[in-house]
């Protein structure tokens, strides 16, 4: 995983939840953990990861998440088994 996947991971999990973190990020870092990406109905994305599938909003009037939108995201990914401890003890 690259320094800024990693760094990307560790800013989803930490509290307080960070307000800075982009859409392209985001998806960046999904398409990298091998989960599958699909446009669904306008602004949702259906995601799906290690058998998990999950259904994110794309930021409205802005490619940046609030930290509302960071906890549903931070959730699944803990569902799919993916946390920075995981791959912090991989290295």
């Amino acid at each position: 995983m690259s320094h800024k996947h990693a760094h990307l991971l560790r800013s989803i999990f930490q509290d307080p939840v960070s307000g800075n973190i982009h859409w392209r990020e985001v998806e960046s870092l999904l398409n990298h953990l091998g989960a599958t990406v699909e446009s669904s109905h306008g602004a949702r994305f259906r995601i799906v990861l290690n058998h998990q599938e999950f259904f994110l909003h794309h930021p409205h009037h802005s490619n940046v998440f609030n930290k509302q939108d960071i906890k549903p995201l931070r959730e699944f990914l803990a569902r799919a088994g993916i946390s920075p401890s995981s791959y912090e003890a991989a290295e």
